[in-house]
């Protein structure tokens, strides 16, 4: 009995012992990895103050962009995951009021954060969708950066971001991919811009800086890499998914009202509230993109996905 007893004890203590060398592996990994610093020196970026840039930049932080989703309708900060085990994510307070950033960034942070992924320190942002607003024209970057500058001040205190032990798991995994600065082409060409009209043109970049994020670069949908678990998968929205036979109005509606054409609604973790401010315009020439994508399955299953 002693004998089994002593196995036993030399057992669990070894499986603790491969815990606690795996769970010093994946901190030291994930540590390393959040800590590395990135220097980008970008070109010179105007930032105009006229009332039209400033409307412009609100219009996309408010509708394609999603700002205000994560930052709050005042950009004063507030928890887009808030999980012990996955991790405490909190969008920054933009403002210059006590506990914001506002007052301390320089127009190159600005830049840096949006397009390039990381802070004044050089090291990643987590979670910001920065290799999506890497497609974001010089004078719309310009324009977001604009109105994020003229917000009045907010005082709120942010809590930093942090994640939970399995959060770091899957990060060092491959399985949550929120340090955008590590996916980026850094020296990629600036996308030029494209006017605003009912084109399958302007459609294109509309898509590429707004849904390819969720809804994968092949727009096919499937799981939502950043989210948390719980939610559902992004929707296929190329002619592989249930929107093949949809109307320009009843995507319009799902844009505007967030239900489908069954009457259905979709999941809230899909953004139809602030994407719903985009023009008829822009709303047009999204869907008629959206015609033009190639037919591709949604990955990792073999049906169709309705999904958010």
């Amino acid at each position: 009995m002693k004998r089994i007893l002593k196995g036993l004890v030399y057992t669990v203590g070894g499986l603790l012992l491969l815990v606690f060398i795996g769970a010093t592996a994946v901190y030291g990994l994930s540590e390393s990895r959040m800590g590395k610093r990135y220097v980008v020196n970008p070109p010179a970026l105007a930032i105009p103050t006229d009332s039209a840039s400033i409307a412009r930049g609100e219009h996309l932080a408010r509708s394609i962009a999603g700002c205000t989703d994560c930052h709050g309708p005042n950009l004063e900060g507030r928890a887009v995951i808030d999980d012990p085990a996955l991790g405490r994510v909190f969008a920054k307070n933009l403002t210059s009021g006590k506990g914001g950033i506002g007052g301390t960034l320089r127009d190159v942070d600005y830049v840096r954060a949006i397009r390039h992924g990381f802070d004044p320190d050089g090291k990643p942002l987590k979670v910001m969708p920065s290799s999506d607003y890497a497609n974001l024209a010089d004078d719309d970057l310009a324009a977001i950066i604009a109105f994020v500058k003229s917000r009045p001040p907010v005082d709120k205190e942010v809590p930093a971001v942090t994640l939970g032990p399995v959060g770091r798991a899957l990060l060092v995994g491959g399985k949550l991919p929120i340090l955008h600065a590590e996916r980026i082409d850094h020296a990629k060409p600036h996308v030029q811009p494209v006017p605003v009209a009912r084109t399958a043109e302007c459609g294109k970049y509309l898509v590429t800086f707004g849904c390819q994020g969720c809804h994968g670069p092949t727009l096919a949908g499937g799981h939502i890499a950043e989210g948390p678990p719980d939610w559902p998968p992004a929707a296929n929205l190329t002619p592989s998914g249930p929107t093949q036979s949809w109307t320009e109005k009843d995507f319009r509606k799902l844009l505007r009202e967030g239900k489908r054409p069954d009457g259905s609604p979709v999941s809230e973790v899909m953004p139809w509230k602030s994407i719903g401010h985009l023009t008829d315009d822009e709303i047009r020439a999204m869907y008629l993109y959206l015609r033009t994508v190639p037919a591709a399955a949604t990955p990792g299953l073999k049906a169709p996905v309705s999904g958010s």
